[in-house]
């Protein structure tokens, strides 16, 4: 499966700054050992359902940490049996624009 999730403390730095609090649970997924990738707005990780929750839930709890309310979007590609889908899904769009 594929999860991609954006996790953010309801409350910021002295500025309004959430960078830390992110770094923290973005290094929980790096220190996973899953695949993974992380872009301005979702980190996505990719294994099997308990591990890739597990991860998941470590990350809410880092940075709930440091916040009293933790803001997470989740968004799930559950396909049982399919492995490295998040570079081979990435491959076969861009073979479909190869073809247009």
């Amino acid at each position: 499966m594929i999860v991609a999730f954006s996790i953010s403390p309801a409350t910021g730095d002295a500025e309004g700054g959430v960078a830390e609090a992110v770094a923290a649970a973005v290094r929980v997924v790096r220190e996973s050992g899953l695949p993974h990738e992380t872009n301005a707005m979702f980190t996505n990780i990719e294994g099997e359902w308990d591990e890739v929750m597990d991860v998941v839930k470590r990350a809410v709890d880092v940075v709930a940490a440091v916040s009293p309310r933790v803001s997470l979007v989740l968004k799930a590609d559950v396909r049982p049996g399919r492995t490295g889908e998040m570079t081979a899904k990435l491959e076969r769009l861009e073979q479909a624009l190869d073809q247009s």
